[in-house]
């Protein structure tokens, strides 16, 4: 996708710009809504993340003025207040979500992609596939090249959030909020071992390995091997 982050501090747009690189979109940076209103009308963006307080133009501002030029590009509002009436401000000025500061990134890139979806509506994908790797999630059953492959839940949860993500860099960070709930880091080697026995269910008795490892940025899962 092609997200753009109006956002002034610029350690926080930098660190998400870059999470949203390694998860597979393509984010731009505007560090005031006078710039981010202007980048907003002259790109076509999937999503916007805006910040309330900004200099120049505040964020809802920018929201309201974008609504009234007619452009309907969904919007998640990215803000530290975080009051029932900042919300009800935030939507009613013309957003489409609100999420308060600190954030789980995870819960981030799951709106925007819910956000995303509003242009593109599509069913509920029940039987994923990734080359000769299918999982149902409707009987709970997984298999490779018809042959079918036994995983405990753990392990289920971990090869759906991965196909789901097919062809992208998963991080450890999203691994951890994602499939364990976890929103720190539990200093064990919890991922190691469940991606182990993992790999060791999904490639070992097949030829080409699907399952790999990026280093130093975390793990991805497709059908053709990497170069």
């Amino acid at each position: 996708m092609k997200i753009l982050i109006i956002e002034d501090d610029g350690d926080a747009s930098a660190y998400l710009a870059r999470a949203l690189r390694e998860a597979g979109h393509n984010p731009d940076e505007a560090a005031d809504g006078e710039t981010g209103h202007e980048m907003a009308r002259s790109a076509d963006y999937d999503v916007l993340i805006v910040d309330r307080m900004l200099p120049r133009k505040d964020g809802l501002s920018v929201i309201s003025e974008l609504r009234a030029e007619g452009d309907e590009t969904p919007v998640l509002i990215l803000s530290a207040l975080g009051q029932v009436d900042d919300r009800v401000k935030g939507l009613r000025s013309g957003g489409d979500d609100y999420l308060t500061k600190p954030y789980a990134f995870s819960e981030l890139l799951a709106r925007i992609e819910i956000l995303a979806r509003r242009r593109k509506p599509e069913e509920t994908e029940t039987l994923l596939t990734v080359g000769d790797l299918k999982l149902d999630r409707l009987s709970r059953e997984v298999s490779r090249s018809g042959q079918k492959i036994l995983l405990q839940p753990r392990e289920f949860r971990l090869l759906e959030y991965l196909m789901r993500n097919a062809g992208k860099v998963v991080t450890r960070t999203m691994l951890l909020e994602e499939v364990w709930d976890y929103h720190f880091d539990p200093q064990t080697n919890v991922i190691d071992v469940h991606i182990s026995r993992l790999r060791g269910k999904i490639d070992k008795d097949f030829g080409e390995p699907m399952l790999h490892t990026i280093r130093g940025a975390g793990y991805m899962l497709r059908a053709e091997a990497l170069v």
